[in-house]
Parts: C-alpha cells; sequence; structure tokens
C-alpha cells in the first residue's frame, strides 16, 4: 500500500512539474526574439478592417474597408485585382484573429508593428485594431508596437469620385488639434500604451511618430507653440519613468525634394517658410522617417509605372536624405503601389489627384527582395549608425502595398524579408 502511495505521488510530482514546465516553456516562446540581429524592421499597420462606429456612421452599419477591397475591378489590361487576401477577410480587431498575424510577422523576421493611430479634437478613431486586436492577443509579446500619429485630414477615399479627388476632396474629420487635444492625448498615450511591455523603446525611450508636421503646427498655433508642446510631450514621458522620448517625424515627397525648405500651412505664397534641416533640430526630434515610396518619387508614366524604375528612385533619395539632414533618417521600402479600390467603379480612371493615380507594375516578391537587398547596402553605409527602416505595409490593401499573404503570391514578401535578413546562424 505504502508502496503504490510513493509511486503515485511519485506520478503527481511529475504532472505538476511538467504542466509547470509546459508553462515556462510557452512563456518563453511567447517573448519577442529578434530574428534579423542588428537590424530593425518595422511595418505600418492601417488599421480599417474593423467596425468603427465613425464608419458606420458615414458608410452603414457592419462597414469596413473590406468592402472596396472585395469589390475592386480590373482597370486596364492585366490589372491584378481585385487582391484577395489568403486569410480571408478577418475582422483585426478580434484577438484571434490578430495572433495569427503576429505569429507570421514574427516568423518572418517582422520586429515591430507601427500602427496608424488617430485621435482628432472630437476623440479617437480606428482603435479598435490595436486596442482589442493586439493587446488582447495572447502572443502580443512577439512582436513590438508603436505608434504613427496619422493626424492628417480624414478625406472620404471609400471610394472617391472623380471630382472629389485630391485635392477636392470631401473631409471626414479635419486633422489639426488644440493644444487641449494634444494634452489630452498625450496622457492617453503614455498610460495606455508607452507602459506596455511590448512598447517599441529605441535605445529605452518610446519611439512615437508623426505624420504631418505641418497640421500639427497649423493646429497649435506656430513653430514655438509646437516645440513648447513636443517638449511637455517629452517631459510628461520622463515623469513616467521612461529615460526620454523618441519623436520621429515622416517626411513627404514635397518636404524632401522642395529645394531644402520646408513650406507650412500648404503651398499659399504667405506661408511661412523655414529651413527643413534647421526647423527638425529647433523641435527637438529625435529621427525623420518615411511611409511610402509615394512620398519620395513621381510616377512618370500612366496608368502603370515599373516597380524598377521606382525603387531605383526611391534608394537614390534615401542617399540623398542621409546627407541633406543631420537626424537619423529611417528609410522605407514598398511593398507596391494601387490605390484604384478607392477610385470609383463608375468613374473613368484618369490620372488626377489621389487615388486617381498611377499603379506599380512588377512589384513581384522576387523584385521585393531585390528591394530589401538595396535597403540592407543602404543601412551598411556609412552614416547609418541606427539600422532601422519601415515596410510599407502590413495590409494596405486598397493601396496594394500588403505583407500579409493573398492569394496570387501566398507568403511570397514575408519570405523575402526573412531570405534577405534572418538570421543564418
Amino acid at each position: 500500500m505504502l508502496r503504490t502511495k510513493e509511486i503515485l505521488r511519485t506520478i503527481v510530482v511529475a504532472i505538476v512539474l511538467l504542466i509547470v514546465g509546459s508553462a515556462l516553456f510557452a512563456g518563453e516562446k511567447n517573448e519577442y526574439v529578434d530574428h534579423s540581429p542588428g537590424y530593425t524592421i518595422t511595418a505600418y499597420y492601417w488599421p480599417n478592417c474593423h467596425v468603427d462606429p465613425r464608419n458606420e456612421k458615414w458608410f452603414g452599419p457592419g462597414w469596413t474597408e473590406w468592402e472596396i477591397t472585395k469589390w475592386a475591378r480590373p482597370r486596364f489590361e492585366g490589372h491584378d485585382q481585385p487582391k484577395v487576401p489568403l486569410w480571408g477577410y478577418e475582422d483585426e480587431s478580434d484577438p484571434n484573429a490578430m495572433a495569427k498575424k503576429i505569429e507570421a510577422a514574427a516568423k518572418y523576421g517582422v520586429d515591430v508593428f507601427i500602427f496608424d493611430w488617430y485621435y482628432y479634437n472630437d476623440g479617437s478613431f480606428l482603435r479598435a485594431a490595436l486596442d482589442k486586436g493586439f493587446l488582447g492577443a495572447s502572443n502580443n509579446r512577439k512582436v513590438k508596437f508603436a505608434l504613427m500619429w496619422a493626424n492628417h485630414d480624414m478625406p472620404d477615399v471609400f471610394p472617391a469620385k472623380l471630382y472629389q479627388c485630391y485635392p477636392d476632396w470631401k473631409v471626414l474629420i479635419p486633422g489639426d488639434v488644440t493644444r487641449e487635444t494634444f494634452d489630452k492625448m498625450v496622457d492617453d498615450i503614455i498610460e495606455k500604451y508607452f507602459k506596455h511591455p511590448s512598447y517599441w523603446l529605441v535605445d529605452g525611450c518610446p519611439y512615437f511618430s508623426i505624420y504631418d508636421l505641418d497640421t500639427l503646427i497649423k493646429g497649435l498655433g506656430s513653430l514655438e507653440k509646437t516645440k513648447q508642446a513636443l517638449a511637455d510631450f517629452r517631459a510628461k514621458t520622463k515623469a513616467a519613468g521612461f529615460p526620454d522620448l523618441h519623436l520621429n517625424v515622416i517626411l513627404r515627397k514635397d518636404l524632401v525634394i522642395g529645394g531644402g525648405t520646408l513650406v507650412l500651412s500648404g503651398s499659399q505664397e504667405s506661408a511661412p517658410v523655414y529651413d527643413q534641416n534647421q526647423v527638425t533640430l529647433d523641435l527637438g526630434l529625435n529621427s525623420l522617417g518615411a511611409y511610402t515610396w509615394h512620398h519620395q518619387v513621381t510616377f512618370p508614366d500612366f496608368p502603370t509605372t515599373k516597380y524598377t524604375y521606382v525603387r531605383e528612385k526611391a534608394i537614390e533619395q534615401c542617399y540623398r536624405t542621409v546627407k541633406k539632414f543631420q537626424l537619423p533618417y529611417y528609410a522605407n521600402v514598398t511593398c507596391g503601389w494601387d490605390s484604384t479600390p478607392r477610385v470609383s467603379s463608375t468613374d473613368i480612371y484618369v490620372l488626377k489627384g489621389y487615388p486617381y493615380l498611377p499603379t506599380l507594375v512588377g512589384n513581384t516578391p522576387k523584385e521585393f527582395k531585390q528591394s530589401l537587398i538595396e535597403m540592407k547596402k543602404f543601412l551598411d553605409s556609412e552614416g547609418n549608425k541606427q539600422k532601422i527602416f519601415s515596410i510599407n505595409s502590413w495590409n494596405e490593401w486598397t493601396e496594394g502595398s500588403y505583407l500579409e499573404p493573398d492569394k496570387t503570391n501566398g507568403f511570397g514578401f514575408l519570405e523575402a524579408i526573412q531570405e534577405v535578413f534572418g538570421d543564418k546562424k
């Protein structure tokens, strides 16, 4: 009888150890692992594939941008539309759906999701993908996340009529905010996001990117007032226990190749003109970034421009930008460009303004891999101390620029990242 009890006790102890060991092992597996040593690979995340109250008000109950993805149609011979996601039209605010994205990102070498994050004078927008999806996912420690405050005007391009495209588009929400809104937003960001264990830190400092510097200055009232607002943001971040704040701002085509000047408040002749490099230093920024090649290079041919042409020009622009600015520059690699899903299906497709633009062709996983090879050469070149770059994008389905697997290329774009930057050990 005693022998039986000892055997049972041994079995129970073994089972307990097995359970505890499994839990610890699962915890280790759930932590971030750097699969591209020496490089930080970020991917922008466009969070419009979940139901949001504003979208329902504008476009009807249950609307998400999957609707215009599904109903996109070819606009020229050989045009690959509609794009069909391999995983189906999933709800990104569902933690299980987001967990699948996180798993794929971690496996193939994406280190950080930079969420396009919206906050206006009347509150937030498109927030559930991050708040419910990513933060609710059981494996959210495997990939870092950060915010790019997309503080631009939100236009109605879902889809846009020809007579309502840029610059004559209908604005659904203006992007400029007051100082009161800015302060409220900052408090929200520090408490809800910066303190999360998966938030991306650059040298220990939370990374925060601003999409539209012009709109920020316009809302806050002046360059000096903007400088003070950003300084107060930095002070609050330090007070929360961080060594500092890492402030990034996105460069656009009109800024980067504008002759060395930064024109604020649009293209009005009376608008203030500042030296670009000096403004970035005066505002106390830490780095400059890029969102897409569309912001860097003019697409010369309509309806199609070759991906290889744009890649060559974009990489050239990277080297020029590093020489032009004193701050670190986090360059971009773009998967593709096709904004035709945001073009009204009942209007003609002609060259006008966004989204009536040329489509990039030839953006295969093979060519994307070559883009990554060129980016690696750039990062390894003299002057790049922080080897950080972005990819546009994880899921810009209606702009034709996404890493997520589709029914045409499978996991080809993700596999390209692993092949170029993956740990070969």
